[in-house]
């Protein structure tokens, strides 16, 4: 059974840093895409960044400059965003995923991954 397992969360304070880590198990995910997205209290989930099977990056509007998503190699089984100069805005839980389909680039869309981990709690104090 494939599964998603996230760490790293927890408080900081705005400007400080976080480094989240997402480990995948039970098959083999180097031909897949695997994405972050983060989900606010009241609002829907949303994409952060995400991280193609060949080191292909793309990132929301929000998280570009600040965050950078990378991907263990050779496993890829791990992938990371280091979170930098975070903002109260940036609270959320945040979510792992793994694409779908192989050998596909990166998506936007939630619809798209078919593996979640559980989440973490990212709290960004003022």
């Amino acid at each position: 059974q494939v599964q998603l397992v996230e760490s790293g969360g927890g408080l900081v304070e705005a400007g400080g840093s976080l480094r989240l880590s997402c480990t995948a198990s039970g098959g083999s995910f180097s031909g897949y895409g695997m994405a972050w997205f983060r989900q606010a209290a009241e609002k829907e989930r949303a994409f952060v960044a995400g991280i193609s099977r060949t080191g292909g990056t793309e990132y929301s509007d929000s998280a570009k400059g600040r965050f950078t998503i990378s991907r263990d190699i050779p496993g890829k089984n791990t992938v990371r965003l280091q979170m930098n100069s975070l903002k109260p805005e940036d609270t959320a839980v945040y979510y792992c995923a793994l694409r779908r389909t192989p050998y596909w680039g990166i998506s936007t869309s939630r619809d798209e991954y078919g593996t979640w981990g559980q989440g973490i709690q990212v709290t960004v104090s003022s």
